[in-house]
């Protein structure tokens, strides 16, 4: 009997095990299903014409009308980091991260006039580095899927279809950010743009540095001719040798960079661990001039330190 019911046990085991394998194939096929479908593909889906879906896209990227919050380089940056949210609605959001902070600050402490220069400060800074994160981020991302899209617009050229109809496929195949940017250029060659202007808002709009490789070859070929599907594969492989390398050397230089970052933390996490296991611990000296200005000294130095270290950790291609 003992030998039976541990039978029985096996089975119920076995049974349960392909009951949640099977959950978890489903719930994942759904999830990758789900992954393919980009923004331009979305919004396809709500049934409305194709010019409306691309005056879409352009309005949330910022590419559609006029802002007087939206200044140049503000604007460019909001652009390429992929950020669809209205510049008012983002810079209010971050504003009120600054005011918190500085209220936070003199809550804990920090004199009401430093409160006051800290506000516009980070109200200046956080913007910029928010959308400067979302663009690096947004360009490792189209750089990996960047040779993948040339690969596909590859073997539909091989099977006899035009540019910009490889260029389309793209679109409906692959996630964002590849996706909905080639989707948009495929959009802007079907309401009367050349394919040439369409690439180079494509760079606009991106950014990414690989992407003039892309732009130009297809400018030349337009323009002089030649089999477009054997430069396309030689440029899949060099871009794939130039995110190796990139790689290569980010992984060498990381030591240069780590030292930066624990050198800025150890003095403000310190100073953060005083203030709030001894919150009178410099009382006695916030008042003084000195104070401030030993402080702001040793900011700038911090700062110098850290710009010289990630200058040499850095290297551009």
């Amino acid at each position: 009997m003992s030998g039976a019911l541990y039978i029985v046990y096996a089975g119920a085991a076995l049974f349960g095990i392909m009951i949640a394998e099977a959950v978890y194939l489903l719930y994942a096929g759904t999830k990758d299903r789900r992954a393919a479908i980009n923004r331009r593909v979305k919004l396809q889906e709500k049934k409305i014409s194709q010019e409306q879906v691309l005056i879409q896209l352009r309005k949330e990227r910022g590419l559609e009308g006029r802002s007087f919050l939206s200044m140049d380089s503000l604007k460019k940056l909001r652009v390429q980091s992929g950020v669809t949210m209205p510049m008012a609605k983002f810079l209010g959001i971050t504003s009120a991260v600054a005011f918190g902070v500085s209220v936070t600050g003199f809550v804990y402490g920090l004199p009401l006039l430093f409160a006051f220069i800290v506000f516009p400060v980070l109200s200046a800074i956080i913007p910029v580095q928010v959308l400067k994160f979302r663009r690096n981020r947004r360009h490792k991302i189209f750089g990996v899927q960047l040779p993948e899209a040339l690969e596909l617009i590859t073997r539909s050229l091989k099977a006899g279809h035009p540019v910009p109809v490889a260029i389309g496929m793209v679109a409906r195949e692959m996630p964002d950010p590849v996706g909905t940017e080639f989707g948009v250029v495929a959009d802007e060659v079907t309401y009367g743009s050349d394919l040439v202007s369409a690439l180079h808002n494509l760079h606009e709009r991106v950014g990414q540095d690989d992407l003039p490789l892309f732009v130009t070859a297809v400018s030349i070929q337009s323009s002089s001719g030649g089999n477009l599907r054997e430069i396309l594969d030689g440029l899949s492989a060099t871009i794939r040798e130039r995110g190796k390398l990139k790689r290569k050397v980010r992984a060498i230089s990381t030591e240069g960079r780590m030292s930066a970052y624990i050198l800025t933390a150890v003095p403000c996490l310190l100073g953060a661990a005083i203030m709030v296991l001894m919150p009178h611990f410099y009382t006695s000296v916030w008042d003084e001039p000195m104070t401030w200005m030993l402080l702001g000294g040793s900011f700038v130095w911090l700062m110098l330190g850290n710009a010289m270290m990630f200058k040499m950790s850095n290297f551009k291609f």
